[in-house]
């Protein structure tokens, strides 16, 4: 019978069995965080769209630690994050088979951005979803009432329903919203209700929802990779050289008994494309939209004046130019650029907090330099004060050299004539 010489580690984890393709390539809430009734009743998610990273140089405020009062450089990544619009309110109840629905009242004026999500092809559609609730609507008030009623006596959870606003990016060339629920936490029902209600057809804002220095969960589906074999999706080692029929497989698939193959043996399939959550990742600064005065000057810190927005050089890699306001979250996300992630409130409570999630964040720099190569200048200004004029610089002014010449003689001669 033969045996392993030496033990080692198995390779890949089991924990994020099975390994296939999501359903969506936006992050489902599947919890939230515990409800507590003595704070106000806030929204407990945001989408966003991921744009790039950059890295930033930040000193450190954490008393104890060795790198206290000392600058560090972490890798960021930009998420655009549109207003998003509040469209409708849905109650739940509790059951034995879990949460279910009371009832859901929509506000009257519905985008055609929220409708496409109800046609399988806009184009082919005759668009008429949602046009006898908007032609009804004053006369439904009652019926809006009592469904209202019924969620304030029998519901234990209060949501409400807000899709993105694509069309405010243009390089994403799509006009479908991302329509998801937001659970309201903090309050008893009745406040919960009052506060969907005050929301309902407005716009929300990203700093309404969170705030610099918090900690947020990120939900989103990672970067999809294709079929890949075992070596690959799993990480195995490879077979010795001489291998027949190949090296990059697995040795023995199992033993002749049970006569199956284990769930646990290392298999070529689907490798990237899966939903995950990653938790407790800090916010470090949100910044306003491009066309405010703050906006401008999103990027500059204390330390560094120079007047720059968050956008680098040529853009960021595959996504371009950041518009509409920002977060700033330290390390990576999952998903390639212009993916949508779903940000969450920690699921951790506010005493289970360690030191790290307390820290205040102080920003001393920003890099703002192309990432399309080894950047060299922070801004445009500052490239084209090292590199001094180009040369369609100078034929341009040449050439308007040229026509003033030509002006200042056609002058001359039209006053010799008439002298």
């Amino acid at each position: 019978m033969s045996h392993r010489k030496f033990e080692a580690p198995r390779h890949g984890s089991l924990a994020f069995l099975p390994r296939k393709r999501a359903r969506s390539d936006r992050g489902r809430i599947k919890s939230y965080p515990k409800d507590v009734q003595s704070k106000k009743p806030h929204l407990t998610a945001f989408l966003g769209y991921k744009a790039g990273m950059t890295h930033v140089v930040r000193q450190v405020n954490r008393v104890g630690s060795k790198l206290n009062n000392k600058e560090c450089l972490d890798a960021v990544t930009i998420v655009e994050v549109p207003p998003m619009v509040v469209v409708g309110v849905v109650g739940y109840k509790e059951t034995v088979n879990g949460l279910k629905t009371i009832g859901s009242v929509f506000t009257q004026n519905l985008s055609d951005d929220f409708r496409r999500n109800y046609a399988a092809k806009w184009f082919k559609n005759n668009k008429k979803m949602f046009t006898s609730h908007n032609a009804k609507y004053d006369q439904s008030k009652e019926k809006r009432e009592k469904t209202l009623d019924n969620i304030r006596k029998n519901a234990v959870a209060v949501r409400v329903i807000a899709h993105t606003q694509p069309r405010m990016i243009t390089q994403l060339k799509r006009r479908k919203a991302d329509v998801v629920e937001i659970q309201i936490n903090g309050g008893d029902i009745k406040e919960k209700v009052a506060h969907a209600l005050s929301l309902l057809g407005q716009q929300i804002s990203v700093d309404s929802v969170f705030a610099k220095d918090e900690p947020v969960d990120l939900i989103g589906v990672t970067k999809g990779r294709g079929t890949k074999g075992v070596v690959s999706r799993w990480g195995v080692r490879r077979l010795p050289r001489k291998t027949h029929r190949g090296l990059r497989r697995v040795a023995c698939i199992g033993a002749w008994h049970p006569a199956r193959v284990s769930f646990s043996v290392a298999r070529a399939g689907q490798k990237g494309f899966f939903h995950r959550t990653v938790k407790n990742k800090k916010i470090y600064r949100i910044g306003k939209a491009l066309n405010t005065e703050e906006g401008k000057t999103s990027a500059s810190t204390e330390f560094d004046l120079t007047t720059k927005s968050i956008t680098p050089m040529g853009g960021f890699v595959r996504y371009g130019v950041v518009r509409n306001d920002w977060v700033m979250i330290k390390g990576a996300v999952q998903g390639p650029s212009k993916r949508v992630i779903t940000l969450r409130k920690t699921i951790i409570p506010d005493h289970a907090w360690n030191r790290k999630m307390k820290e205040e964040i102080t920003l001393k720099f920003i890099d703002t330099s192309s990432k399309l190569g080894h950047g060299k200048f922070q801004t445009s200004e500052e490239k084209a004060k090292f590199m001094g004029p180009l040369k369609r610089h100078l034929e341009k002014k040449r050439e308007e050299d040229e026509k003033k010449v030509k002006a200042l003689k056609e002058k001359r001669e039209r006053e010799e004539t008439q002298q």
